[in-house]
């Protein structure tokens, strides 16, 4: 697996500061996509144990509320395999801070059932605590949503979806108002 970016500082992919890893590869090549250079499997760097050890680190401040996986897309078949064992490792070193992932697929879907699903899916969603899902569709673009591309795009409760057996959508999904000053 390759990556495009770490950044240690991310404020626009989940609640609160987190450090965020963007993963190569993509099949959804949605139109407009801010990070089209991630859809090659072979941009950016390799994924290995000095990858995994910097992550690790960098979450280690008390004020990095947790982990984002975004790209790229983290569920195409050949990041799922990498991306389990080192969810794991965040989840066990850091069981206190949340793990977010970023997918053009869709939970229900494609992800627990359908073309998305591999050996590591199940076990992944497991260990993450929100997913937002849903491809990005640049005329459903809104500046009234958070942590979301487009409002075709849900934040999910992972864990509370898994235990229901159903989409458990997260109130972050709902729209904000700005008001002119």
């Amino acid at each position: 697996m390759h990556y495009g970016t770490i950044k240690k500082c991310d404020i626009a992919n989940g609640e609160g500061v987190r450090v965020s890893l963007f993963v190569s590869g993509c099949r959804n090549y949605c139109k407009n996509c801010f990070n089209k250079e991630t859809w090659d499997f072979n941009y950016g760097k390799e994924f290995n144990q000095s990858t995994i050890d910097e992550i690790i680190k960098a979450l280690s401040p008390n004020h990095i509320n947790g982990l984002t996986i975004l790209g790229g897309e983290p569920f195409e078949e050949e990041n799922q395999k990498d991306l389990l064992p080192f969810i794991k490792k965040v989840r066990e070193t850091y069981p206190n801070k949340t793990i977010w992932m970023y997918s053009g697929y869709l939970y229900d879907s494609e992800l627990l059932k359908g073309k998305k699903n591999t050996p590591y899916t199940l076990e992944i969603l497991k260990n993450i605590d929100i997913l937002v899902d849903g491809r990005f569709v640049e005329e459903l673009y809104s500046l009234n949503i958070k942590f979301r591309g487009s409002s075709n795009q849900r934040i999910i409760d992972v864990q509370k979806s898994l235990k229901e057996n159903k989409v458990v959508l997260s109130p972050l999904n709902e729209e904000r108002q700005f008001k002119p000053l």
